[in-house]
């Protein structure tokens, strides 16, 4: 059964960190949805390698739209999370129950949003302490799954991990 996910994304994410799991994800006839400020915005990756336009407006969705949430890393998290709709968003995603696949810098928006205490997780070295008092239980690994509900992972080195398990909570689901 297709699955709809919502990717929240910005200027200077990690390319490869939203091209490899929305290849995958698509490729398995799920669909991918970028939300971003404005819908028709081109937003750039920071290698320069990856230019995406955005499907919708964050004013233009609600959580009720989508199957899961993608949180890809680079830059892109930490300018998002200074905006209250996209924390909002990510609260009321995770709130929700519905599965949320994080990576790299991606927790960064879950932090914000004051849901990671007491869940397993994992993110890239210079996010590990902000993830920690925030009060997850930190486990450096390429891929670290909680509950079947949330997937996180490191850097580009872990895509592959990262896809095969949020690929296998979205056909489970």
């Amino acid at each position: 059964m297709s699955k709809k996910i919502a990717v929240l994304i910005t200027d200077e994410f990690e390319d490869s960190e939203f091209t490899s799991p929305a290849q995958t994800y698509q490729q398995a006839g799920h669909q991918v949805v970028t939300i971003e400020k404005k819908a028709g915005n081109t937003v750039t990756g920071k290698r320069g390698e990856a230019k995406v336009t955005i499907d919708k407006s964050i004013d233009d969705v609600s959580v009720d739209e989508f199957d899961a949430l993608l949180l890809p890393g680079g830059h892109s998290p930490d300018s998002l999370r200074g905006d209250d709709r996209f924390v909002d968003f990510t609260r009321a995603f995770a709130l929700s129950g519905k599965p949320i696949f994080a990576i790299c810098h991606g927790p960064q928006l879950l932090i914000s949003a004051d849901v990671v205490r007491g869940k397993k997780m994992t993110t890239v070295k210079p996010v590990v302490v902000d993830l920690k008092n925030a009060g997850a239980d930190f486990f450096d690994k390429e891929v670290v799954v909680d509950n079947d509900v949330l997937v996180t992972s490191r850097t580009p080195d872990d895509l592959p991990a990262f896809n095969r398990e949020s690929l296998r909570i979205l056909n489970k689901k």
